[in-house]
């Protein structure tokens, strides 16, 4: 495992053990990697409920409940996809915060409004405000799949530290 990523998940998981929390996650573009980077940890059953891959426009919404007019009007790679992503790994679990990133890892697929490289993320807290942000990453499928992990872990490690 990669030693940065694991010691950004080891450091989420303090947090979350340290706050009595327990974590879910919605990945797309990411297609599991930051539950598997959370799930290396030992110990990581206490703090870490279930991870959702949902690839699929379909999946989204079977399983975390995005509106379908949510994904016609803004499309799958979108802040509000993510925040619906976001909220429905919450609904959809036990957990008391989620993540979720949804985006263009490439080599195709992208577009002048949203070209290779745009990653949406969201985090969500039980009775918090969802937060969410765009990133534009550069470089070759890993490397933006990995920086889209490396930067949703760090959303829910400022967000674990601020609750």
């Amino acid at each position: 495992m990669d030693e940065r990523l694991h010691a950004l998940a080891k450091t989420l998981g303090e947090e979350a053990r340290r706050r009595e929390v327990m974590i879910a996650t919605a990945e797309s573009c990411t297609g599991g990697w930051t539950a598997e980077a959370l799930t290396a940890v030992a110990g990581s059953s206490k703090w870490f409920e279930r991870g959702f891959i949902t690839y699929s426009n379909l999946s989204k919404q079977e399983m975390l409940g995005v509106s379908s007019e949510t994904l016609k009007q803004f499309g799958a790679v979108s802040e509000q996809t993510a925040i619906e992503m976001a909220q429905g790994a919450l609904h959809h679990s036990h957990a008391h915060v989620s993540l979720s990133v949804t985006g263009i890892a490439g080599p195709g697929g992208g577009t002048l409004d949203k070209p290779v490289g745009t990653v949406c993320m969201a985090w969500a807290a039980v009775g918090q405000a969802i937060r969410s942000q765009t990133a534009h990453f550069t470089g070759n499928r890993e490397e933006i799949r990995r920086q889209s992990v490396i930067t949703v872990l760090n959303g829910m490690i400022e967000l674990l530290t601020g609750w």
